[in-house]
């Protein structure tokens, strides 16, 4: 096990396995030949080759396509074809996510191969005793990772909250900061990865954010989505993260990406180029 495991596991897929879907002309996701076959049901918008799945709603607008496609991940779900949903829109684009052409939710969302957004936050402390990261473990009952360890706040980016807004919205329900404390986190760059999964395929990007936090402040879950906290000298951090897959595997990530920009990890590792051009790949 090592830093570079992580990486290689976050970016674990192979394009023969999957089939690109588009929507007129323009290739937003790529699907399994599997869940291909399921699509065939609806033969009126689909249109399945051995090389491409060519999506043609009736509908041209946003809104129009949005409800086509929620009607028929509706009918995947009841059928067991698709996990329940949660509720949570996301932008479907081959681009930024702010150049969505339809929303879906983010439960559906790894079926047809489209890109996720999020944004996660390294919470430290600087203390006499060295630099320190606050830890959040997974709650049991988490669909994905539970009991986990992970960033101190992570979450999805939702279609209607800007970043600002949702970094305010996450790390209040999963931290307890106030927006005046949650303001001050900084921007440091995104990291981004494509990995095959059991639901399909995940070409993600994560916003990631530094917040140096008082030596006073304790989190406080207020979501249920926490179950509990720990400040860990950032060494005990670098070992767990190098030596095990204790956390959530996409936060390895954000975590080796910190540690390279605060100094820990630097030129005199072997793999540090392989790590630092891993942790961007670039999204098919």
């Amino acid at each position: 096990m090592g830093f570079l495991d992580h990486i290689r596991a976050c970016n674990a897929w192979d394009p023969a396995g999957f089939r690109p879907w588009s929507l007129d002309g323009e290739r937003l996701g790529w699907v399994r030949p599997a869940f291909a076959d399921e699509l065939r049901r609806w033969p009126g918008q689909f249109r399945v080759t051995p090389e491409m799945v060519h999506w043609t709603p009736q509908a041209r607008d946003f809104t129009g396509r949005t409800q086509a496609l929620a009607e028929l991940v509706a009918a995947l779900v009841t059928d067991g074809v698709i996990e329940p949903l949660l509720g949570e829109a996301y932008g479907v684009t081959a681009g930024d996510h702010r150049q969505a052409r339809l929303l879906i939710d983010r439960a559906a969302a790894p079926y047809f191969g489209v890109r996720a957004f999020g944004q996660h936050l390294n919470g430290f402390v600087r203390s006499p005793e060295g630099l320190k990261l606050w830890i959040g473990r997974r709650a049991a009952d988490r669909r994905i990772y539970p009991l986990h360890l992970d960033n101190l706040v992570a979450g999805g980016l939702p279609w209607g909250l800007g970043l600002v807004e949702n970094l305010r919205k996450e790390c209040r329900e999963e931290a307890g900061m106030d927006p005046d404390l949650a303001d001050q986190a900084r921007p440091v760059g995104a990291v981004s990865y494509c990995r095959a999964s059991k639901r399909g395929l995940k070409p993600d990007v994560m916003y990631c954010y530094d917040l140096e936090l008082p030596t006073g402040f304790t989190p406080v879950n207020t979501d249920g989505e926490v179950e509990a906290f720990y400040l860990w000298p950032v060494q005990q951090v670098f070992e767990t993260v190098r030596d095990s897959d204790a956390f959530k595997l996409n936060c390895n990530l954000v975590i080796i990406d910190f540690l390279a920009r605060h100094g820990y990890l630097g030129p005199g590792d072997p793999d540090y180029l392989d790590l630092l051009q891993g942790l961007r790949r670039p999204l098919p």
